[in-house]
């Protein structure tokens, strides 16, 4: 896809908007579905929250402390990686990261469409399919399947590289999030009932 050419006939500051504008045009931006975001943070939260009072009641060899300072850890890590961004422009894809995000932590990647081969895709272990982008040089990169947006995703990989995406799909399907974040909100009821019955075993209220 061709820069827009500046206009020298033109001030400088409309010149410049207006090729802004363009370049916004042309770049695509994805982020993961604020579902998924939302249901699998609950879902950690559920599993994790009742830890450190049962191992207060429980008299646990692991202290409360240690638990708490484990799974914020733990939540920092989730929180990171939900946070993962898809960048599509005329040069290529890449998938990002903020910058408050150490590069040690989370790296990202970037493919530029030219060295893009082919669109493979894989079995899971629970039988649901991936893709993997194949680069020139024999390099696998995963397809980001969990962004809002995935059809623009595909339709702009199809446009760019040549490949059919036609029967590329999400790996889950937005009702399957439905039904694991309702799961999730009974779950935590039950752990608010767990929670309520270790703090009266444990006297602290």
């Amino acid at each position: 896809m061709n820069q827009p050419q500046l206009d020298p006939t033109q001030p400088p500051n409309l010149q410049t908007s207006r090729q802004t504008a363009a370049n916004q045009q042309a770049e695509l931006v994805l982020r993961i579905s604020p579902l998924i975001r939302l249901t699998l943070t609950l879902l950690y939260l559920a599993l994790t929250l009742p830890l450190p009072f049962l191992a207060q009641v429980t008299a646990s060899p692991v202290p409360p402390q240690l638990l708490i300072i484990g799974l914020v850890i733990g939540w920092l890590g989730l929180y990171v990686a939900l946070s993962e961004g898809v960048i599509l422009n005329d040069q290529g894809i890449q998938v990002a990261y903020p910058g408050w995000v150490p590069n040690f932590w989370r790296k990202g990647w970037s493919l530029p469409w030219s060295e893009v081969k082919a669109l493979k895709p894989r079995s899971t272990g629970q039988g649901g399919l991936v893709y993997y982008f194949l680069s020139q040089s024999g390099e696998a990169y995963l397809l980001p399947m969990r962004v809002a947006g995935f059809a623009k995703l595909v339709e702009r990989v199809q446009a760019e590289t040549g490949i059919d995406t036609t029967d590329v799909r999400p790996l889950a399907q937005p009702w399957m999030y439905l039904i694991l974040l309702v799961s999730t909100l009974l779950l935590l009821i039950v752990d608010g009932w767990t929670i309520w019955t270790a703090l009266l075993q444990g006297n602290l209220i």
